[in-house]
């Protein structure tokens, strides 16, 4: 017989709290009787006025969730949740080129006076280019033996690239550099940080010395680049992958510990800035323990931002190619070491040298990290007009949450996926669509909880640190392990259609049959029409606020105690 016929089911389903129901009233002297109604799409209850009932009577879901008061109380304290902190994001872009627009009747003057200029510098940068790369395809030829230092033959053969890269430099406008103090020796100094504001950067260090540079492993595609970072002896890394950055920091400790290799360049940073301030350093260069020499590099200008903020490489070229001439300074500051007395970690390493690069650039450094850009480019992407509220200083949040960078960018596509306003904020009913969310107590103190400001709206901060804070729970991954077997009434290692109904109605009574087919899409993640456990830990980590749909399940629950299962977070 149908589900929608079967006499046999029970009205109540198994761990339904049918006192529930009594939060309908509004008024203590109303008849106390409620009518449960049998839904024939779906054989689930629901609960209501009975038909010659006086509707006015009785309070309606939205009345009901209107009393935001009980939106305060924690729905995940129940698996040890305190509630968590997310202060107002900051209004500083450490992106943003502040003159990505051609405004001003100076600037369009001297870009006419420069069009015969631009011409000589395009053929003079596409010469050097040409020599440098042939120079170095040659010097390529036949190296096989990566693993160690290239010959003495082939490094003299690479001066004539290094001499192409100063004509680069020349070309961009760089006719003259201003250089304050000189490179230590290798065996003083094996590793060289620098800030990172231009594209500019590396050709500089090319010519200056030739170090070992680590870089992200897209750059090995590009035209004619691509080939001379591989004459460099480029060490390879994927920022995403925990395993490659760790095979990175071992060829960084490999090549610094003798003296046969060229010294390494590293731009802790990880990506550009606009210069005017310094951004939360990775530890790969502080990692191996030994000496660096911190270098600071301005680009200083009136008329014309040379850093590669939100600007286009090719109109950041084109802008470079019509200056009379591009500013650029050059520091070397004293030699730094790891303190061996204190046994100094290389975090307070890193921190100790930012200080120091931060003060000799006059600016100060901020929480704000590579995965800041990832965000601000995926923000970019999608189309949002304002930028600021996507940035959320992530060195701060990975700190305190232990959140990657590729997860933070999961968390945003969802956030974006709710349509935020102007402002990059996004409302209750938005938040609730797209978790798949009834109207109701519970999803009124999900967005409760996620509105730590309690203003009615939330910003991408308070949906990052909320939901990072409840999937980075010590008992979240045993929560989830608890709520499938809870869940999977016929213990067959799937959770059907039926089950799940079962199992999330007590915590969102009155539930449809097409409300819970939505949400039971969104657990079945590969669509097979079963959520498997492998299905149900994926939704739960990509959607980390829903467990609070099976909070009836962990009471009498030791959360603390071993799931057995593999680790999800």
């Amino acid at each position: 017989m149908a589900a929608a016929t079967d006499l046999k089911r029970p009205l109540i389903l198994p761990a339904f709290d049918a006192s529930a129901l009594t939060h309908t009233f509004i008024n203590d002297n109303s008849p106390s009787q409620v009518a449960i109604t049998i839904n024939e799409q779906s054989g689930y209850f629901q609960s209501g006025a009975p038909a010659n009932q006086d509707s006015s009577r009785f309070a309606t879901q939205s009345d009901f969730d209107n009393d935001y008061t009980r939106a305060h109380e924690n729905p995940y304290a129940i698996i040890g949740s305190d509630g968590f902190e997310a202060s107002g994001s900051t209004t500083v872009d450490p992106f943003k080129n502040q003159t990505a627009k051609i405004e001003g009747v100076y600037e369009w003057v001297k870009m006419l006076i420069c069009v015969p200029l631009a011409l000589v510098r395009l053929v003079l940068f596409g010469l050097c280019i040409l020599i440098g790369y042939i120079a170095t395809k040659f010097a390529l030829q036949g190296w096989k033996d990566k693993h160690n230092p290239m010959p003495r033959w082939r490094c003299r053969v690479m001066w004539i690239t290094r001499l192409c890269s100063r004509g680069i430099l020349f070309s961009f406008g760089y006719h003259w550099i201003t250089r304050k103090g000189k490179p230590a020796p290798r065996e003083t100094a094996p590793i060289i940080v620098a800030n990172h504001v231009s594209y500019i950067d590396p050709i500089y260090f090319f010519y200056e010395c030739s170090p070992t540079i680590v870089a992200s492993e897209s750059h090995d595609s590009m035209p004619f680049v691509g080939t001379i970072i591989r004459a460099m002896q480029v060490i390879y890394v994927n920022r995403f992958s925990y395993q490659s950055r760790k095979q990175a920091v071992h060829e960084i400790k490999r090549k610094a510990s003798g003296n046969r290799f060229p010294r390494l360049l590293l731009f802790p940073e990880g990506t550009t800035t606009n210069g005017r301030q310094l951004i939360s350093f990775q530890l790969g260069a502080f990692i191996p323990g030994y000496s660096i020499q911190p270098v600071v590099i301005k680009y200083p200008h009136i008329h014309f931002d040379q850093s590669w903020g939100h600007i286009a490489l090719a109109k950041l070229m084109f802008r470079m190619f019509m200056q009379f001439h591009n500013f650029m300074e050059v520091e070397y500051l004293p030699v730094m070491s790891p303190s061996q007395h204190h046994k100094e970690s290389a975090a307070r390493f890193a921190e100790r040298t930012g200080r120091v690069m931060a003060s000799a650039l006059n600016v100060v450094q901020t929480y704000h990290s590579f995965a800041d850009y990832a965000l601000l480019s995926k923000a970019v992407e999608s189309g949002q007009e304002s930028l600021s509220p996507f940035m959320v200083e992530m060195a701060k949040i990975q700190k305190l949450c232990h959140l990657s960078t590729s997860e933070a960018v999961e968390f945003l596509e969802r956030f974006l996926a709710m349509n935020p306003d102007s402002s990059g904020c996004v409302k209750m009913e938005d938040f609730m669509r797209v978790l798949r969310l009834k109207p109701s107590s519970l999803s009124t103190k999900i967005f409760g909880f996620i509105d730590a400001e309690k203003n009615g709206i939330i910003t991408f901060k308070e949906f990052l640190v909320g939901s990072a804070h409840v999937l980075k729970l010590p008992s979240f991954q045993r929560a989830c392990d608890v709520a499938f077997i809870e869940s999977d009434k016929d213990k067959d290692g799937y959770i059907s259609m039926l089950e799940f109904g079962s199992s999330a109605s007590p915590a969102v009574p009155n539930l449809a049959v097409n409300e819970i087919r939505l949400l039971f899409d969104l657990f079945d993640t590969n669509g097979d029409g079963k959520i498997s456990k492998d299905d149900f830990f994926t939704c739960l980590r990509r959607n980390p606020l829903l467990i609070a749909h099976f909070n009836h399940h962990f009471v009498n629950k030791d959360l603390n105690a071993a799931s057995g299962t593999e680790e999800i977070v």
